[in-house]
């Protein structure tokens, strides 16, 4: 079977206007739940007009980056980098970096103080791409729905005095305790047709699919990775915030959340193994010690993230499934008595094929 062939589109970032489409080679992208995805291609330059016509439509940090696979879009987000290269022969080549929509909110600040006093979680996440795109020059075609409730009400407060980075703060607000996950998706509407940025939230976690789909090794599967990792376990935890400066003829001292410990774990033989947060931005001792709890209960806990790749001719997968559930059966000299859970779908990397190589894709996974 011949893969769908990739091809990249560049687009004004504000309007989404068509700059041009550009022959590429070694595409890649990934995509996740709770980090932002990247991509790379290379477009060719072997003569005067390509390269006069990558240097009318590519413009770092004001450009965007749609990649198609055969019909449908896989991938969009921005391009931060490019590198030109020139071989020993003078071949040219223009290799384009680009990260995911929710990059653009790292180059966004808190310029004016913005408050909410027992809102939704996700009215609070809506409010901040609001303010950023009310800005002059900042909207960059971020949708969302505006219905879609979590159910759990915070009070925030986020001054103009620290200049927090938006992506920042959102993501602060999603990993406290009764926390959420967001990111910005990309797809086409099968109506319109048109390119979609689409803010996608869920509490606790983003669900999507309906149809369980079944990877066996041997099978589908081509090969697997099992991390075993106690470095980020920990049974102990103190969280820091923002520093008092409020008397100036005091020493300045940050606030701190108390001790918490695990006795539980403790009285069952581990060791004490101290763990440490900071939130310097945060000033209630609620909102910090809500922090600390989660940050405690994600560490006395850690869950591995196995990936598994499999090979996409066999299996019909694609960016949209980041979210859904798939079962995953395993029976090797490890696994003697044979390994069936189901794990949903935290990350997505994808090799198109290259030179001989078949095209494939490595899911990361996260107990369901």
């Amino acid at each position: 079977m011949i893969a769908p062939a990739y091809r990249v589109i560049l687009c004004d970032l504000r309007t989404d206007q068509v700059l041009d489409i550009l022959p590429v080679s070694d595409v890649s992208l990934d995509d996740y739940i709770g980090k932002i995805g990247t991509a790379s291609a290379t477009v060719p330059l072997p003569n005067r007009q390509l390269a006069a016509r990558a240097r009318a439509a590519l413009e770092t940090g004001r450009t965007a980056m749609w990649i198609e696979r055969g019909r449908e879009i896989w991938w969009g987000g921005i391009p931060w980098t490019a590198d030109l290269t020139s071989n020993e022969r003078g071949r040219l080549g223009l290799r384009i970096q680009a990260a995911g929509w929710a990059s653009y909110l790292d180059h966004r600040a808190i310029l004016h103080t913005q408050q909410a006093t027992a809102v939704d979680q996700f009215d609070i996440v809506r409010g901040l791409l609001a303010y950023s795109a009310e800005l002059a020059g900042g909207d960059i075609g971020i949708e969302w729905d505006d219905e879609q409730l979590s159910g759990t009400l915070r009070d925030r407060t986020y001054r103009r005095y620290d200049q927090p980075r938006i992506r920042e703060v959102i993501d602060q607000l999603g990993s406290t305790e009764g926390g959420f996950e967001w990111r910005i998706a990309s797809h086409r509407d099968p109506t319109s047709g048109r390119r979609i940025k689409q803010l996608q939230l869920g509490a606790p976690v983003i669900r999507t699919g309906e149809t369980e789909i079944v990877l066996d090794h041997p099978g589908p599967i081509l090969s697997y990775g099992w991390p075993i990792d106690a470095t980020v376990r920990a049974n102990t935890w103190q969280s820091r915030g923002a520093s008092d400066n409020r008397n100036q003829t005091a020493e300045s001292l940050p606030l701190m959340t108390e001790l918490l410990v695990d006795e539980q774990q403790l009285a069952a033989g581990w060791p004490r193994l101290d763990g440490t947060s900071d939130y310097s931005t945060v000033t209630e001792p609620a909102t910090l010690a809500a922090h600390a709890r989660a940050d405690l209960a994600a560490a006395t806990d850690p869950r591995p993230i196995p990936e598994v790749t499999v090979a996409l001719d066999r299996v019909p997968l694609s960016p949209a499934l980041l979210g859904a559930t798939v079962r995953v059966r395993i029976r090797d000299d490890w696994w003697a008595e044979g390994l069936d859970r189901r794990y949903r779908v935290v990350g997505l990397v994808v090799n198109p094929p290259l030179r001989g190589r078949p095209e494939t894709a490595k899911l990361l996974l996260e107990a369901a």
